[in-house]
């Protein structure tokens, strides 16, 4: 489509839908009764009757009802399928024009992004979904369970280790009616309505929004973690504030498949707490007082956190010694874990 004609047919349909706040009330009016005089449609509708001629007068012109110049004047319902049928046809054949011509902008990864676009919010939360290469926690309200359902449950079939959290409780979908084994490993439920949506992907790409973003509301923002080491702040929120305080739902455990990546040592220990076994680690991570990078390869000897999930400590019975792990921003330990890998009966390979 030429640039002139492009121009045209992006007006046409922006001065299509150009309705003001009466002609939107007067054409739901006309549609539901079929006729109405003008003294009609203002009765019901808020439009002053001084108005109404003006803006009936505006919905005849765009074709949108018909006017009967009679005394009084009528205004007649057009069937939409009618009055919309040529506008679908431009709509179908500018969008792919407009198509033709979009270049996708260069998106630079940023450590740290403040968005405050409903849609961007959603594009980033399932951009996280994707990106996830073996773990994936989530906190997630009813109705983003439910519209990520089929992005979820391909993730999950693919091997991608899945945790979600939903809230509030009293609106998580019934076992009998929602597949939650398909979509994840482990779900659970937290009372309130003040629960933020949160997503991590192997523990570094995540994202914090507050539920208002979600639902397009004024107060709404969101921060994006790209793939920074920032991303422990959002994943040590959700493991010790949220995780501790929902109620399991739906747990697969004993059917976790080993070898298994952990991006967050919090859920390593709580699936190796949650079975029995003997398990061996390879774990990436650097020194804590120097920070040397190390990789520790052993036996795990103890898995172990606190009653809070604030301190969280893998105990590797290595060549050299025992070797106490930790997770991002690990204090207490020799060493702070950036990957984990654990297998059963030998040392998984990196």
């Amino acid at each position: 489509m030429a640039s002139d004609d492009l121009e045209a047919a992006l007006e046409q349909v922006i001065s299509r839908f150009n309705l003001g706040e009466y002609e939107v009330a007067a054409y739901l009016a006309t549609l539901q009764h079929g006729e109405l005089t003008a003294s009609e449609i203002s009765e019901h509708t808020d439009i002053p009757q001084p108005r109404v001629y003006d803006t009936v007068r505006s919905l005849g012109d765009v074709g949108l009802v018909e006017l009967k110049e009679t005394r009084p004047m009528k205004v007649l319902a057009i069937d939409p399928r009618e009055s919309f049928g040529d506008i679908q046809s431009s709509l179908d054949d500018l969008v792919d024009s407009l198509a033709e011509r979009y270049t996708a902008p260069a998106r630079e990864p940023e450590a740290v992004s403040l968005v405050k676009s409903r849609p961007t919010i959603l594009r980033y939360l399932e951009d996280i979904i994707d990106a996830a290469e073996y773990e994936l926690m989530l906190s997630l309200t009813p109705s983003l369970l439910r519209r990520l359902e089929d992005r979820l449950r391909e993730r999950h079939e693919s091997g991608i280790a899945t945790e979600i959290l939903v809230s509030p409780a009293s609106e998580a979908p019934d076992k009998s009616e929602f597949d939650y084994r398909g979509v994840a490993s482990t779900v659970r439920a937290r009372r309130g309505i003040t629960t933020p949506v949160v997503a991590i992907a192997d523990g570094n790409y995540s994202m914090y929004a507050t539920r208002e973003s979600i639902r397009g509301e004024t107060d709404r923002y969101g921060v994006i973690f790209n793939r920074s080491e920032l991303g422990f702040l959002v994943s040590g929120f959700l493991n010790t504030v949220l995780w501790t305080t929902a109620e399991t739902i739906f747990s697969n455990g004993d059917e976790l498949a080993f070898p298994r990546r952990y991006g967050t040592i919090r859920r390593c220990i709580s699936d190796l707490s949650s079975i029995e076994g003997e398990f061996y680690a390879t774990i990436e991570g650097r020194d804590v007082e120097t920070g040397d990078s190390w990789v520790v390869e052993g036996r795990v000897a103890e898995a172990t956190y606190s009653s809070s999930r604030e301190v969280a400590t893998l105990v590797v019975e290595t060549e050299e010694g025992m070797v106490d792990v930790g997770g991002q921003v690990a204090t207490y330990e020799d060493i702070e874990a950036y990957e984990i890998r654990v297998d059963r009966g030998s040392v998984p390979s990196m």
